[in-house]
């Protein structure tokens, strides 16, 4: 099998997988089992232009007392200008505000803090990545790829 030529690419379940897990991870978040999968969370926000409901089970990661979500998905973009969430998160409810960050460099530092916090394995899975040698990106490399592949984050603070 050819090795990847960029450090980070996108690596994410096959949809139809993905439209199976997420409601059945959703279902967990929200039950008693939620308590204990703090690897995950559901953000529920109402879409900018259309106001219409949105409840996302995400992978969370959790810096500086902060929970962030790192994503490619098109649905980032209603977090632009800031837009409250409730957030179900370790068994508990909370509202919060998710603000939208962009920069390749502030993403990518975020990125590398998280993946370096987690190992290389872990944060391939959690962040929906593959490193090239399994082997843990740098600053420049992460910078490189949320450029490439638009990943960005959401920050979600208390509202």
């Amino acid at each position: 099998m050819p090795e990847q030529s960029s450090a980070v690419e996108i690596s994410h379940p096959p949809e139809a997988v993905l439209r199976v897990f997420n409601p059945l991870l959703g279902l967990a978040l929200r039950s008693p089992l939620g308590a204990g999968l703090k690897d995950f969370m559901v953000v529920s926000f109402k879409g900018r232009k259309t106001g219409r409901p949105f409840s996302i089970p995400v992978s969370a990661h959790q810096l500086d007392g902060d929970l962030y979500v790192l994503l490619g998905a098109r649905w980032k973009y209603n977090f632009r200008d800031g837009l409250p969430a409730e957030v179900r998160y370790a068994g508990k409810t909370a509202s919060m505000k998710g603000q939208l960050i962009t920069d390749p460099a502030a993403v990518a530092a975020l990125a590398h803090r998280a993946a370096a916090s987690y190992g290389a394995k872990k944060a391939q899975r959690s962040m929906g990545m593959k490193f090239r040698g399994n082997v843990i990106p740098s600053v420049e490399e992460f910078t490189e790829a949320s450029g490439r592949l638009g990943v960005a984050a959401i920050r979600l603070t208390a509202a």
